[in-house]
């Protein structure tokens, strides 16, 4: 499992738009066979801040998701609406187990 934390600072004029695309980003995404989750959480004092929570199930994976289409279409999209560069941290899994991480049936 490889899990990266991408952290995005949104232009305040821009964060519904923002929101809406990465939530398209993330429905298809976690269509991919090598995506374990995909999370968009917002910061709760700062609504321009935004984490993207992604869980990958081999180190391919990432890879794999900068090549689809949705992806690229996210990428273009928000291009403009952040107030600054994302960044983004990668972590290994230690808890819960690697299955722990699948969305249940239906998400």
């Amino acid at each position: 499992m490889l899990i990266v934390h991408v952290f995005v600072h949104v232009k305040p004029d821009w964060v519904e738009a923002f929101q809406a695309a990465s939530l398209d980003n993330a429905r298809h995404s976690v269509q991919e066979p090598g995506i374990a989750r995909f999370d968009v959480i917002q910061q709760a004092d700062d609504p321009a801040r935004f984490v993207l929570v992604e869980v990958y199930r081999d180190a391919e994976a990432p890879t794999r998701h900068k090549e689809t289409t949705h992806y690229a279409r996210w990428r273009d999209t928000v291009a403009e609406m952040m107030a600054e560069p994302r960044s983004s941290a990668k972590y290994v899994n230690r808890f819960p187990a690697d299955s722990g991480w699948d969305y249940p049936p239906g998400v």
